[in-house]
């Protein structure tokens, strides 16, 4: 069987394999005009309809019921008591009226039945013969009898649904729980995995959850809003792409950044945004050397950096300790986030990822566990950095490597607490816990109060352990991939070494 470049696809449930989105809208409507005219008789406020365009795709559309409820009526300054899952549809509660509008739809599920959309059938046949799986999501607790209904629960390997979520108290979009947790059962990683989506907040959540693509259904006529929101591509329907152009999205090569700059001028690369930079260190900053401690950045790049930060917002990502890389950058006033993400600290902001700090007796031991064999091996340099444990292997005979390669994928098998990361010349042992330099840059972006959408973040990196960052960033900023020879990449752009890095930063200023 052919190899493909991606390893699942999740759905969308409403909107993208069944027609019940429509459905949805509807009972939405026929509760909240219900409610908004209640209110006007109790001179609570003159009747405003509840709209698709406006009310429907904003505040509700992709989100659980409860929170979708409680959306629309602040959009409209009506601030409720949350009330109780078990509260009657007739109570006054942001409960009352979800469960209401539960309670409308399926009415009108009983009245209209079950259509699905055949070409997104199809296509989920297709990937099922050649072996590739495929996921379902909901915010909808009626997932389950949806599609027995329609008559399609055997075309999925798993279902994270309403249920689901409430059972393991999984996040509604825009955060990415649900399709993170579908991704873990069906045993992919999300950067290997595509999503396909039909709401704004669903294209949001699978990009927050650094989904390899993002493919948004624009039912709606709203492309627009999807690809600002995080989609990859926009489409009317799944028919208007293959495997072919799926396995090629996977495939990219990022364009050079400075030869679209002389054809198309600055403005292409920011327009009228103001950026925020993420800047990883070794290979980005500073050339790669063959020991880690001889990483030490050229004054002139230096200060190229600090003319960066007293003009915009400025963070360091590195997958070093954090004190040593603030030691090493040495400029005050920069937010530096160390251990790929786990260790973050700056100007009125910190974080300590709090399962790292838990796991900190166990990198110990898997330090210990490392065998002496490996570490009198040549050329190899084991480095414990506090939340991970590095095993460098630059300088090491390449025969070593499947030695080397078989000691850490040892550990990994014996203990399900571990991940493996591999960056150049390197292999890391971290914590198994969902958290990447990816999910660092977005904990720093709302902990700084950044809008994605007047703001252009730039992620600028050289290694696979910033491509996690490189797919956050995507289609809300640039990610710029630095590396002497072009390669397949989540980032937009390329520059070929630091010394390309620092031209950069003098363009911008």
């Amino acid at each position: 069987m052919k190899r493909h470049t991606f390893a699942a696809v999740i759905f969308d449930l409403d909107g993208v394999i069944t027609k019940t989105a429509r459905i949805h809208a509807l009972a939405w409507k026929r509760v909240f005009d219900d409610y908004l005219r209640l209110r006007e008789k109790q001179g609570l406020g003159a009747f405003s309809e509840f709209t698709h365009e406006e009310d429907y795709l904003q505040y509700v559309d992709g989100k659980p019921r409860n929170d979708g409820t409680k959306s629309f009526l602040e959009s409209r300054g009506i601030n409720l008591p949350w009330g109780d899952p078990t509260d009657p549809p007739n109570k006054e509660t942001i409960c009352a009226i979800a469960n209401k509008k539960n309670e409308a739809f399926l009415e009108l599920l009983d009245e209209q039945g079950v259509e699905v959309y055949p070409t997104t059938i199809s296509f989920i046949k297709e990937l099922q013969k050649l072996g590739i799986p495929s996921a379902v999501i909901s915010s909808s607790k009626n997932c389950r009898q949806i599609l027995r209904l329609a008559g399609i629960e055997d075309l999925f390997s798993t279902r994270v649904d309403g249920e689901v979520s409430e059972q393991l108290n999984l996040k509604g979009k825009p955060e990415a729980d649900i399709f993170l947790m579908a991704a873990q059962k069906l045993g992919v990683l999300a950067a290997d995995t595509v999503v396909v989506e039909d709401a704004i907040s669903g294209v949001e959540a699978a990009r927050n959850g650094g989904f390899g693509l993002v493919i948004g259904l624009a039912r709606k006529n709203n492309a627009a809003a999807l690809l600002q929101n995080g989609a990859d591509l926009a489409l009317k329907d799944i028919s208007e792409i293959n495997l072919k152009q799926i396995e090629e999205q996977f495939q990219r090569i990022p364009q050079g950044l400075f030869e679209l700059w002389d054809t198309r001028g600055r403005d292409f690369f920011l327009g009228e945004k103001k950026p925020v930079f993420f800047l990883d260190y070794d290979g980005t900053l500073t050339p790669i050397v063959d020991q880690p401690q001889d990483a030490l950045i050229a004054d002139e790049m230096r200060a190229a950096v600090e003319r960066l930060s007293k003009k915009f917002s400025v963070a360091i990502v590195s997958g070093r300790i954090r004190r040593e890389v603030e030691e090493l950058v040495g400029i005050k006033g920069l937010i530096y986030a160390g251990s790929h993400g786990f260790d973050i600290s700056g100007p009125g902001i910190s974080l300590i990822e709090p399962r790292a700090q838990e796991a900190l007796t166990l990198i110990g031991q898997v330090t210990r566990q490392l065998p002496a064999e490996l570490r009198s091996l040549e050329g190899v340099l084991i480095e414990e950095k506090k939340f991970s444990v590095a095993v460098h292997y630059r300088l090491a005979d390449e025969k070593s490597l499947p030695f080397i390669r078989e000691c850490v994928e040892k550990i990994i098998r014996s203990n399900n607490s571990l991940r493996l990361m591999s960056g150049k010349k390197v292999f890391e042992l971290l914590p198994a816990i969902d958290w990447d330099k990816g999910r660092a840059v977005r904990w720093i972006v709302q902990a700084l109060g950044i809008s994605w959408k007047e703001n252009s973040v730039i992620y600028i990196g050289d290694d696979t352990t910033d491509e996690d960052a490189f797919r956050v960033v995507r289609n809300r900023g640039a990610g710029i991939l630095v590396c002497e020879e072009p390669r397949p990449s989540a980032a937009d752009f390329r520059l070929s070494s630091p010394a390309e890095v620092k031209i950069l930063f003098e363009k911008l200023l």
